[in-house]
């Protein structure tokens, strides 16, 4: 079933229930909309985009903060044949307007957050886009945008008469961009259905469960998770907001079961109440049963200290990438706790390989790249042929990521291809080394990266981040890391900010550029 359709049978049969609830602890402000008001806001988005050109096969720039408004926009945007393209919230203006270009996008909906951005290139936009709509306070709104509201309430909450088909084209979703310019993945409704089957299978969501959205809703991985609440009509909140506090308030205030974190957030939560800032008795948080995690490598460390906190638990870790339609191809299982550190097996109704260069099968307990194929494997890359057959061979999406195969059957994943580190003809997988390294108690985060080396080829470098109210030095760290094999200890140690992008990936590349410089002190 079309997802724009589920939406309709959810305010069919639950139509005066809450569908969603916005909170901005910061704002001290909560809203919330029925499944109703959902479905007849995403019939006006549909309607007043028809009426204003817009057309099957167009595409709509997606530009907003996590909102109450996003997803009916985003629904509204689907049943008009559109494509929906939801860009990234930290884009500079010219990643926006490089994105639109590629998109041939007809128009625009952005928040307040985006006019300085908008503004900057808005001549350059108006080679493609013919029209303009504003979602935020109207007073701000720009001389060439129509307001959201005035948007809305020309057109009636009626279903417009657009028929969809499970393998027509739905959206374009633009690569994170952590390994360089982001790529445009075109996914199908067929991927956006199946993305809420997968979910709903892997964490058995029921109309009573609630989910609680943190992560950016652009990106696959907050939506497709909720998506296992939205198949079945269960409410969700969008959190505006990462504090610690503000996260478990939302958890005991609204009775939410599942959460999904990223691994910043989840550290944040444990230091807050490893410190005693919070303590878990001023909430009441027995309802919460799933804590599942992804998007990033997830430190065995962290979940072992999240298990102490939070003993009743289940648990699980998430595997994907936006040209898989986000996670579940491959995920733990709430079954497997016994297994953490592994990202787990493949999700329901995916395959894998792990690989050599010639897409050979390596040997169980060998690294090797990790293929997969399933119905959420996107349609291409649109207007990259070139990337498209790189990532696509036979069916089998690329993923870049080297992983092995443990004697169980469960997947570990090792590194990204492009993260090895190769130093004196030795392979060092950065992964390994900063989860050995998150195990230390004044670690907060850390990061491992290859920095050039005349004579070794690169030398592992990390990039600690200390733990509030500690000290620690480089020979503590040295003296920590004796029980790694020699070739795997960090050459270089040092102390500074680990940058994630929205999604909790470490910003690798951002990490090599910033610290090129200091590579030629080394003389190693």
């Amino acid at each position: 079933m079309i997802i724009t359709e589920i939406l309709a049978r959810n305010a069919r049969m639950y139509g005066s229930e809450t569908a969603l609830i916005e909170r901005a602890p910061a704002e001290k402000k909560r809203t919330e909309i029925t499944w109703s008001t959902f479905d007849d806001q995403a019939n006006r988005v549909a309607q007043a985009l028809l009426t204003r050109g817009i057309k099957r096969d167009h595409r709509v720039v997606h530009l907003m903060m996590n909102c109450i408004e996003w997803l009916p926009i985003y629904f509204g945007i689907l049943r008009t044949g559109a494509w929906a393209v939801p860009l990234n919230f930290r884009f500079v203006a010219k990643t926006i307007r490089r994105c639109t270009e590629t998109a041939e996008a007809r128009a625009m909906i952005f928040g307040e957050e985006f006019i300085d951005r908008i503004n900057t290139i808005k001549s350059e936009l108006d080679g493609t886009v013919r029209l303009y709509i504003f979602v935020g306070p109207l007073e701000k709104t720009p001389d060439y945008a129509e307001h959201y509201e005035a948007f809305l309430a020309s057109a009636d909450p009626i279903p417009p008469d657009v028929p969809l088909n499970l393998e027509d084209e739905a959206a374009l979703y633009f690569t994170s961009g952590t390994t360089g310019t982001p790529k445009a993945t075109l996914l199908t409704h067929r991927n956006l259905e199946f993305a809420c089957y997968v979910e709903n299978r892997h964490h058995q969501q029921t109309h009573d469960d609630n989910f609680l959205c943190i992560p950016p809703l652009y990106h696959t991985g907050a939506k497709m998770h909720w998506f296992g609440n939205f198949i079945v009509g269960a409410k969700a909140v969008i959190l505006k907001g990462i504090e610690p506090r503000w996260i478990l308030e939302a958890v005991s205030e609204e009775r939410v079961t599942i959460v999904w974190l990223l691994v910043p957030w989840a550290l944040d939560v444990l230091f807050a109440i490893e410190s005693g800032e919070l303590k878990l008795k001023d909430f009441n948080l027995g309802q919460w049963r799933l804590m599942h995690i992804g998007a990033q490598p997830v430190p065995p460390s962290l979940v072992r200290e999240w298990q102490k906190c939070f003993p009743h638990h289940q648990y699980d870790t998430n595997y994907g990438l936006t040209e898989s339609t986000g996670p579940g191809c491959v995920h733990l299982g709430m079954e497997n706790s016994h297994k953490v550190g592994a990202i787990g097996r493949p999700g329901f109704d995916w395959e894998y390989r792990i690989v050599d260069e010639t897409l050979s099968p390596v040997a169980p307990g060998t690294p090797g790249e990790l293929i997969i194929k399933g119905p959420g494997v996107m349609r291409e890359y649109y207007k990259n042929p070139e990337a498209t057959r790189e990532t696509l061979k036979e069916g089998w999406l690329m993923t870049g990521d080297i992983a092995r195969e443990d004697e169980d059957g469960f997947i570990w994943l090792v590194d990204r291809k492009k993260d090895v580190i190769i130093t004196g003809g030795e392979n060092i997988y950065p992964v390994e080394i900063e989860d050995f390294l998150q195990e230390h108690p004044k670690v907060q985060d850390v990061a491992v990266i290859g920095l050039p080396s005349l004579r070794l080829g690169e030398i592992a470098t990390a990039i600690v981040k200390t733990k509030p109210g500690q000290t620690l030095d480089a020979k503590e760290i040295d003296a920590f890391c004796e029980t790694l094999p020699r070739y795997k200890r960090p050459r270089r140690v040092i102390f500074g900010d680990v940058p994630r992008n929205p999604t909790g990936k470490i910003e690798k590349p951002q990490l090599r550029k910033q610290y090129a410089g200091i590579a030629e002190s080394f003389k190693i």
